[in-house]
């Protein structure tokens, strides 16, 4: 049971509001030596369970350092913040007078659904897509129809923009028969003993990524009326 402290050190850090990579390393370390622990244990048998823990730490990052690949995105994103990506995505769509923030945004969650059902779930997401181009388009739309939008619809704007990606994503990802979520329903329902095919369930999520489809897209389009009625006053 003493491997368990590991656990206690999540909690108590996440309490405290710690460094979360900290908190993970740490707790890691705590639960390593504690598996030793025993009758008579020695420090150098403590010293040797830490230093067994780093070991498979460094090994798993080692045998899985491409995945540290894609945070090199986020200064590609930074940069091109700094050299004005927002403002002339604020600019395009403002130019197009039919342009609403929720046409916009329903488009975008099309084809986010569309391409996650494909497998392609890095197309979108919230640092690459939603906070540079789709946030400030939609907001841009909306300024467009009322330049004396309060700040807070122009929040509210933002949170369906985020909203609308995690929509599609969540929604559109069980569609692929190759996703991990799949493979985690699968193995859920095996283990209480029902078997289903990953065919099957990529089958049945269809209808409910329809209904999540048909569903957000009118909160969308009743976003658009919203704002507008907001603008009329």
């Amino acid at each position: 049971m003493w491997v368990l402290l590991g656990v206690l050190v999540v909690v108590v850090g996440f309490a405290a509001r710690l460094n979360p990579l900290l908190i993970v390393v740490a707790a890691a370390l705590v639960t390593g030596v504690a598996a030793v622990i025993a009758p008579g244990v020695t420090p150098a048998v403590l010293l040797a369970g830490a230093g067994e823990t780093l070991a498979v730490l460094g090994k798993g990052f080692k045998d899985n350092r491409y995945i540290s690949v894609t945070w090199m995105i986020l200064p590609l994103i930074g940069l091109l913040e700094r050299e004005g990506l927002q403002e002339r995505a604020r600019v395009l769509i403002q130019r197009l007078k039919s342009a609403t923030t929720g046409r916009l945004l329903l488009i975008y969650l099309v084809i986010r659904q569309g391409t996650a059902a494909l497998g392609l779930t890095s197309l979108g997401g919230h640092p690459q897509m939603v906070r540079p181009l789709i946030a400030p388009m939609a907001e841009a739309a909306a300024e467009a129809r009322d330049p004396a939008i309060t700040e807070t619809s122009r929040n509210r704007v933002k949170a369906f923009a985020a909203a609308t990606d995690n929509i599609g994503l969540f929604f559109g990802e069980d569609i692929f028969i190759a996703i991990a979520s799949i493979l985690l329903i699968k193995g859920f329902l095996e283990t209480n003993g029902i078997i289903v095919s990953p065919l099957n369930l990529s089958l049945w999520a269809i209808p409910t990524a329809i209904a999540a489809l048909l569903i957000h897209g009118t909160r969308l389009l009743l976003l658009d009326r919203a704002l507008a009625r907001e603008a009329a006053r």
